[in-house]
């Protein structure tokens, strides 16, 4: 009889303390935590992109602690809470979580390189103003997520992956009236160190008002650009070169005089291959497409958001601050 007895309040516990936990607290917040696409590849001997995880967390006040913890040689989750001011381009070690905290964490007057580093994620934080690049992922980096960033007022690209770098995934960010976006490969003379790499997937961000390089391709193969929402690009949405290999689907374009280069190449650059479906175009031109490109579904599995449904869902979640 006790026994009996136990078994409806233990029921009804357990029935009370699901119904108090938070909307989507389960699949809806992992995949939130953890990237989608090329970052989560399992490759190079790493398995996908945790950054900093296994570290200490720490706190980064001013320029010079940021720059010491970013140097570091151990796994570090380091939080930005306001404003830090650098200059050029800071070297960032394998195994990071760089974040911003709230709404505030800001970068402003130089950026972060890349060179041969791994396992890195940069999430929630504000690029303005860098002298150069402010994200540049390069000399054979790799599994790097930049996600939930707003780039504005970069001197050169806000988002450059070049020489031979491989498996990154850049999401959710906000690339508000920036000039150049994102250059996949620096050269058209890099591919010695490019062919066979640069596998990027490039999803949900918010190219407003951007001008160009959503992004310009050479040589990458796939780069996977999907469920992106362009609004007003001057000069062009992707261009696709020297041979790379697009796959543009579920993006919606608005106000894109030149969404997709790619048979006729682009400025000195030679063609490249690119694939588009169940893309939108609103009062744009119409792409150009050439050639056969490997599937990412190669690689990783993943899912269309409906094209209709970018825009609203992009403008909420792109950018500092909407993480959650």
């Amino acid at each position: 009889m006790p026994l009996t007895a136990s078994r409806p309040s233990l029921l009804a516990a357990v029935l009370a303390a699901i119904l108090l936990l938070p909307p989507a607290a389960t699949e809806a917040q992992a995949a939130a935590d953890t990237p989608a696409g090329f970052a989560a590849v399992n490759a190079l001997g790493q398995n996908g992109t945790t950054g900093g995880a296994d570290g200490r967390t720490v706190t980064a006040t001013n320029a010079d602690q940021f720059l010491e913890y970013i140097d570091s040689l151990e796994p570090l989750i380091i939080q930005v809470p306001g404003t830090i001011a650098i200059t050029s381009k800071q070297g960032v070690r394998p195994n990071k979580t760089i974040v911003g905290v709230g709404a505030s964490g800001h970068i402003t007057g130089g950026g972060l390189d890349f060179y041969r580093s791994y396992n890195v994620i940069v999430r929630n934080l504000r690029f303005t103003d860098a002298e150069d690049d402010a994200v540049n992922i390069g000399q054979n980096s790799h599994h790097i997520w930049i996600d939930h960033n707003t780039f504005s007022g970069a001197v050169d690209g806000s988002v450059d992956v070049v020489r031979g770098a491989d498996y990154v995934t850049v999401s959710w960010n906000h690339f508000d009236h920036s000039d150049k976006s994102m250059l996949i490969s620096h050269s058209d003379g890099a591919g010695g160190t490019d062919i066979g790499h640069l596998k990027v997937t490039i999803h949900h961000n918010f190219f407003d008002h951007s001008r160009q390089r959503h992004p310009r391709i050479r040589f990458g193969e796939p780069v996977h650009i999907y469920n992106n929402y362009f609004l007003g690009n001057e000069l062009y949405g992707v261009a696709s070169t020297e041979n790379a290999g697009a796959v543009v689907e579920g993006n919606y374009f608005e106000n894109v005089p030149h969404p997709l280069h790619s048979a006729g190449g682009y400025a000195d650059s030679g063609p490249g291959r690119a694939v588009q479906r169940n893309n939108v175009f609103v009062n744009s031109g119409t792409p150009e497409v050439a050639g056969t490109v490997t599937e990412p579904r190669t690689y990783y599995a993943y899912t269309l958001d409906a094209p209709q449904t970018v825009p609203s869902a992009v403008r909420a979640g792109a950018g500092v601050g909407k993480i959650g």
